[in-house]
């Protein structure tokens, strides 16, 4: 029978004022009947449109109906046909942009919680089979290398060795997971998930190699010399911009990168890790992405007193996801909309005393569809903060592209890829995820990875 409740069934979460000093994992997630009902909700719709609307076509209908049923792991195994990591997606994808924005039930109501159900179903299916190791495949002789250990090279490596491909990963940093690891939070995403498919990945006989910055201590052309038949980059984007205003070179001015890097990667929230950090007092942090909420809701937890997101348009433009905004504005954090830095003022020890900004206002649409934000002249004021965090997006990284033979660029300055199967104009290099296209959201990067590993198994098969 199917439930025609309107609404989702709420997600069960921490206390605001609890959780904004701590970086346990904000929300606990669906019990049995919680999902049981919201999966009751889904029209099972014939032509399936959430399933278009995800990136690796995650058949949603019918692992909802299963967990209809009560029927947990036969819905995992379901989801596990074409996506190799649900806890994650379940957790981080922009669900509202993708299968539940195309989700019939959104159209008189909220659409069924696709994204709170995936994440049931793979928290779900790790309580209750999470020891049980994954069995080393068939080798078929094939050899291939990925380059990055982020959501593309994950997936990417995840198709290749079913097959049974040799697949060894390549990771410059200590820790796998790429962005998994070192940009999102413990609190959205704990890290004990990301290492748990890593792990799975390596039961079934991934190798992975660490602190290995390809380009560097070797070039891709000297991993097809080695007996790689093929390789796929999946670097993702993760050289920080900044706006190139003064006073950016001053004591207490992060780049986003470096700040979640600290805190991610390097524990600085935990008091047995020595990694440096300061602790703030009033936090600025420019930008209005989900990185943006993710910098100053760590900035937060990390003990400080006010944090501002310093934002140039209103909330009507902002990037972020909506639940991020609301956990946001619920854990204290002040949007300062409208506004627009222009200086980072500081004192003669060269320490950041404040964040000079103006006012703006909108006008019409810019080529991104948003209003035009104008500043208000003469409406300058300064606000007195002590750190500044700028997320304002990243720049891709040239490495790979200036050490490897026969590879281009395309016209974003990325690394040139196929949308098809992620070849690129080197036939034996693959590419995919932010690498290629500049920074975008994890289940997109999942989709390059798996696209480019079918190239890359037609390549080496018919080579």
């Amino acid at each position: 029978m199917i439930n025609f409740v309107e609404n989702k069934n709420p997600m069960p979460s921490q206390d605001p004022n609890v959780r904004n000093k701590n970086f346990v994992e904000v929300t606990s997630g669906y019990t049995d009947k919680m999902a049981i009902n919201e999966a009751m909700r889904c029209l099972q719709c014939r032509d399936k449109p959430c399933t278009g609307g995800c990136p690796v076509l995650v058949k949603i209908p019918e692992f909802i109906a299963q967990v209809a049923k009560g029927e947990f792991e036969e819905a995992f195994q379901i989801i596990g046909t074409t996506n190799s990591l649900p806890a994650v997606c379940g957790r981080v994808c922009p669900q509202e942009n993708q299968c539940e924005g195309e989700c019939v039930r959104g159209k008189d109501g909220e659409p069924v919680a696709i994204g709170r159900l995936e994440r049931f179903v793979a928290d779900w299916h790790r309580d209750h089979f999470g020891d049980i190791k994954d069995q080393p495949t068939k080798a078929n002789g094939h050899k291939a290398a990925i380059v990055g250990s982020g959501p593309a090279g994950l997936a990417c490596a995840g198709d290749l060795i079913v097959e049974g491909y040799d697949v060894t990963v390549f990771e410059s940093l200590h820790k796998e997971g790429g962005v998994l690891a070192y940009g999102i939070p413990e609190f959205r995403l704990p890290k004990s998930i990301v290492q748990m498919e890593v792990d799975k990945l390596a039961d079934k006989g991934v190798k992975f190699v660490k602190d290995a910055v390809v380009g560097k201590i070797f070039s891709v052309d000297e991993l097809l010399n080695e007996g790689y038949e093929s390789v796929f980059v999946g670097t993702g984007a993760g050289l920080p911009r900044f706006m190139n205003m003064p006073g950016e070179n001053l004591l207490g001015v992060y780049s986003a990168n470096e700040y979640l890097t600290r805190i991610n990667l390097m524990k600085a929230y935990k008091a047995e890790y020595d990694t440096p950090i300061k602790v703030n007092k009033n936090v600025a942090v420019i930008g209005g992405g989900n990185v943006a909420m993710d910098s100053a809701r760590c900035a937060k937890r990390m003990g400080a007193e006010n944090v501002y997101i310093v934002y140039r348009r209103s909330m009507d433009e902002i990037p972020a996801r909506k639940e991020e905004i609301e956990h946001a504005i619920e854990e204290g954090i002040i949007f300062k909309l409208l506004n627009n830095p222009v200086q980072v003022i500081g004192d003669d020890k060269k320490y950041v005393t404040g964040l000079e900004c103006v006012e703006m206002e909108l006008g019409e649409p810019d080529a991104s569809g948003r209003r035009r934000p104008i500043e208000k002249k003469g409406s300058n004021f300064v606000l007195d903060v002590d750190a500044v965090i700028v997320s304002i997006g990243t720049n891709l990284n040239k490495l790979i592209l200036e050490t490897t033979e026969n590879l281009e660029a395309n016209k974003n300055g990325g690394i040139g890829a196929s949308d098809d199967d992620g070849v690129t104009s080197n036939p034996a290099v693959f590419a995919g995820g932010d690498a290629v296209t500049g920074a975008a959201t994890v289940i997109l990067a999942m989709g390059a990875g798996k696209k480019a590993a079918a190239g890359m198994i037609s390549y080496m098969e018919n080579k």
